[in-house]
């Protein structure tokens, strides 16, 4: 699927950059030293492209880019067909407080058929970071880049720098495209995931690495048809689904494929994760394949009594109800004595659990396996020993 799919996308925006209308960021009165506020000139660039009738792209040639926050707003549109075509980097506001009252840096609002094509955004989170692990009052930050309510996104070649929260965040949108996508960050940056995906449908994730200090990717309710193939991992949390449960009434998380992913030194591998409260959520018809862990703290997790540092854990029985998750090929290192943990929900417990061919060891040992609540089925090799 991987090969095809990134044929299709190339080919897709061959065609449609060969035949656009160009509009260039320093034409508006960008400049590329870093320094200058090009926030209008970008602004300026999106309502051009905005409102041709042709096929746009909007060039950002090589250099800094200073630029606060922007929505790009598609209600207005005349085309479905703008592609941003990044030479240079974007650089956030070195004062992290100009981005206080933003929940994000890069906003894309209700747009169809927009493209990204390489480029660097530098969301300067580290003086944030530090305010934040200092325990002092600190805004909470902005997300890099986001997409909501849009559908026929695609994000090729970029990358992402020290966000000061999330790098990437999906949300309510159909049919996004992401290959060759690069998140860095510090892996003790706090809540600064990597991609996070919720209320969409038909997201797929190809050929990228993300480094970073929360999840690499979280898969957030609403999720769906979601697939991840040729992943890289660490440092980070791993690729998570949830938390869930944080709502009563709250959408489910289905059919989502993870194949071909390494993960070293992360916290978790491929986790579930959910409070321990009532909900009408759920996650299932889930595979995890083809996966390498090198010194994963967990390398396969439900933990469905989540709630990180101890603090304010709601105690209760999680309602979330999860079933058909298959884990096939996962082998490699545990850097802790239980590499499989299935903690499960005591009212509504984990069922159709599938171990196919695993092999997870601890140091020179075989590693644990720890199971509550959970029902399933093994085949193949499987160490350590199932304990369903």
């Amino acid at each position: 699927m991987a090969l095809a799919t990134t044929l299709t996308l190339f080919f897709f925006l061959l065609f449609h950059t060969s035949l656009a209308v160009t509009y260039n960021v320093m034409t508006f009165g960008a400049k590329p030293d870093g320094v200058t506020d090009s926030t209008k000139a970008f602004q300026a660039a999106w309502n051009a492209a905005c409102g041709s009738t042709q096929a746009a792209a909007i060039n950002v040639p090589t250099g800094r880019f200073l630029v606060g926050s922007i929505v790009f707003n598609g209600d207005s549109c005349k085309n479905n067909a703008i592609t941003f075509t990044i030479k240079g980097t974007l650089v956030a506001p070195g004062d992290y407080n100009v981005l206080a009252n933003a929940e994000n840096w890069l906003a894309f609002e209700y747009v169809d058929g927009v493209s990204i094509v390489g480029g660097i955004l530098d969301g300067k989170g580290a003086p944030l970071w530090a305010c934040k692990m200092a325990g002092k009052s600190c805004p909470d930050g902005a997300t890099t880049l986001s997409f909501t309510n849009s559908k026929n996104i695609v994000v090729d070649s970029l990358t992402s720098l020290n966000s000061q929260l999330y790098h990437i965040v999906v949300n309510s949108c159909q049919n996004v495209k992401m290959q060759g996508v690069r998140v860095t960050a510090s892996g003790t940056s706090p809540n600064t995931d990597g991609i996070h995906v919720q209320s969409s449908t038909d997201v797929t994730i190809l050929n990228s690495q993300v480094g970073t200090g929360d999840d690499c990717v979280s898969i957030g309710p609403g999720a769906k048809s979601l697939w991840i193939e040729n992943f890289i991992c660490g440092p980070g949390h791993g690729i998570s689904i949830g938390s869930l449960g944080k709502d009563a009434n709250e959408a489910g998380v289905q059919n989502v494929t993870v194949t071909t992913a390494t993960f070293t030194g992360t916290q978790n591998g491929l986790r579930i994760k959910s409070w321990a409260r009532p909900s009408t959520g759920f996650a299932r018809n889930v595979l995890f394949q083809h996966a390498t862990m090198t010194n994963v703290q967990n390398p396969i997790v439900i933990d469905q009594h989540y709630c990180p540092d101890n603090k304010n854990c709601p105690s209760q029985v999680s309602g979330i109800k999860v079933s058909d998750v298959t884990y096939n090929d996962i082998h490699g290192s545990s850097a802790t004595e239980v590499a499989v943990k299935f903690d499960c929900s005591s009212e509504y417990p984990c069922t159709g659990i599938k171990l196919e061919d695993v092999k997870l060891t601890y140091g020179n040992k075989l590693a644990e396996a720890s199971c509550a609540n959970a029902e399933g089925t093994v085949s193949g090799l499987v160490q350590p020993s199932s304990c369903l």
